[in-house]
């Protein structure tokens, strides 16, 4: 069985003694502590989880700044987007994948112990790599603790290196170029996952400039769980996704956030909701606040 948007912890528990081929990864990650996320993995992880750090191996942070804080390195090291966390292109994904033994008959789980902020980071870029069998243990690690399920401590026993083959993308990114030619149009619906006081303007911790994108709509990542930490049921996202767009295409729809990270909940609650597979905007505002020239909004 292929699992595409959630999982549980007892399904993945079964997948486990099940022999299907399978790579758990743990994406757990602090914004303000980029070394905490991997002390958390070695201190208890899903035994056999892939640590997968949001700095270095989800995003390319060896670009150079260049006009407007735009990363403009080219060749094999040229990034895919903008922003604080830039996407590493696919072909560089594609090589740590195989560095870490993901191959394409594999399913992948993802997870953390941050509300699935970081997870769907990697959720997302293996749908636009192409690799479409990716689902999120819903709940995270603090599920799989509460159904039984054992961790381990320390590294883990390197993978075989395999070799994963990029496929046409099942993930739509979009660019700065294209969110600002369609500013105002009902051709583009933008969803912000930031905080309410970030996306109002009111605080700003990590970006030089506070504010939104024009027309921007918000529904902070955290709305997308319930008090069990878990997706809130299919229906009940529906309706407030619906609620939320008052009446517009949800084909319409482009997530963003701060960096790219936290948008994805949104992306992945829409499509448990069965209203499809929506855009990421991966620069987000960090990277549209890098040009003077776009028009921001606050309030």
């Amino acid at each position: 069985m292929n699992y595409t948007t959630l999982i549980s912890a007892e399904q993945l528990q079964a997948l486990m003694t099940s022999g299907q081929a399978l790579r758990v990864f743990d994406c757990s990650f602090d914004l303000l502590q980029p070394h905490a996320g991997e002390q958390q993995y070695l201190a208890s992880h899903i035994p056999g989880a892939v640590y997968a750090h949001l700095d270095t191996a989800l995003s390319a942070k060896h670009g150079v700044p260049g006009t407007h804080g735009v990363v403009t390195a080219t060749g094999a090291d040229a990034p895919a987007s903008g922003g604080r966390h830039p996407l590493p292109n696919r072909e560089k994904f594609a090589t740590w994948l195989s560095s870490v033994g993901f191959s394409n008959d594999m399913q992948a789980v993802v997870y953390d112990r941050n509300g699935a902020n970081y997870c769907g980071r990697l959720w997302w870029m293996l749908k636009w790599a192409g690799h479409d069998n990716v689902a999120v243990l819903d709940g995270g690690l603090q599920a799989w603790q509460a159904a039984g399920g054992a961790v381990n401590s320390g590294e883990e026993p390197a993978h075989f290196q395999a070799s994963f083959e990029l496929a046409p993308a099942r993930a739509v990114l979009v660019d700065a170029q294209t969110i600002s030619s369609q500013l105002g149009r009902p051709a583009q619906t933008l969803i912000d996952a930031r905080a309410t006081p970030r996306f109002k303007g009111e605080v700003e911790p990590l970006d030089p400039m506070a504010g939104h994108i024009p027309g921007a709509l918000n529904r902070p990542f955290s709305q997308n769980l319930g008090p069990d930490g878990k997706f809130k049921p299919a229906a009940q996202l529906k309706a407030e996704f619906e609620a939320l767009l008052g009446g517009r295409d949800p084909g319409t729809v482009v997530h963003h956030c701060g960096s790219g990270v936290s948008a994805a909940p949104n992306l992945i609650a829409m499509e448990v909701a069965g209203l499809g597979r929506t855009g990421l905007y991966a620069g987000s505002w960090s990277d549209w606040c890098s040009d003077p020239d776009r028009p921001v909004a606050q309030g």
